[in-house]
């Protein structure tokens, strides 16, 4: 029976492009090449490890840093030539100090524009939102909503959830025609719950992760 490294699409090297995505984020963190060992490695110690084609040497993702890549999960594309690996990054990905390697904006002309991040998927914008709530936390911005919240505190933040939620109910019962008041206050409510939980020292990512354990739970 054929080993799993056998079946996949090697270059002229004997190596495959892997592909490194925060498991959290779903933001792309890197792309390396894998041989066969950096490969095996990486199944057997649950980190990273890659081929260095300038060096021609096998290294450990974050030995010398200690930003090393917790494997979460690793795939396959239909083509067999091509990994996807999601990890925990501890720290940051690029050597450069951001935390993606891919923070440079290509524009139209082309050129690039400098230190921008892809934008996170829809999907995903909670948690840029989050973020943004925690960047206003470490660095207060005059005029700003959220900072204004933080320091007001625990009572205040309380009220307008309170008063959002409420506002929630309202649009649903008393406004059917207008499902955009619905969608506005919903977004609201969204926005200060996440100011509470920065005001109460929890993250997004805990809450998404309870609500993937009970679902994990419920599969069982």
């Amino acid at each position: 029976m054929n080993s799993i490294w056998e079946t996949l699409k090697k270059d002229t090297q004997g190596l495959i492009p892997a592909i490194i995505q925060d498991v959290r984020s779903g933001k792309v963190l890197m792309m390396a090449y894998m041989n066969e060992e950096a490969f095996y490695k990486t199944l057997e110690t649950g980190t990273t490890w890659f081929y260095s084609r300038s060096r021609q040497t096998l290294w450990h993702k974050g030995e010398t840093s200690g930003h090393t890549q917790r494997v979460r999960g690793m795939y396959l594309d239909c083509d067999q030539d091509t990994l996807l690996i999601q990890v925990d990054q501890e720290g940051v990905a690029c050597h450069t100090g951001f935390f993606s390697c891919f923070h440079q904006k290509i524009d139209a002309q082309p050129t690039l524009s400098g230190d921008e991040y892809p934008p996170y998927a829809l999907s995903a914008f909670l948690q840029e939102l989050f973020e943004v709530i925690e960047e206003r936390a470490r660095h207060p911005q005059p005029n700003s909503y959220t900072n204004k919240l933080l320091e007001e505190g625990e009572e205040k933040i309380l009220r307008k959830v309170a008063e959002e939620t409420t506002e929630v109910i309202l649009a649903t019962l008393n406004d059917k025609t207008n499902p955009e008041h619905l969608r506005w206050e919903v977004a609201d409510l969204l926005y200060h719950l996440l100011v509470l939980l920065k005001n109460q020292g929890l993250s997004f990512y805990e809450v998404m992760e309870e609500l993937s354990r009970r679902h994990a739970a419920k599969k069982k």
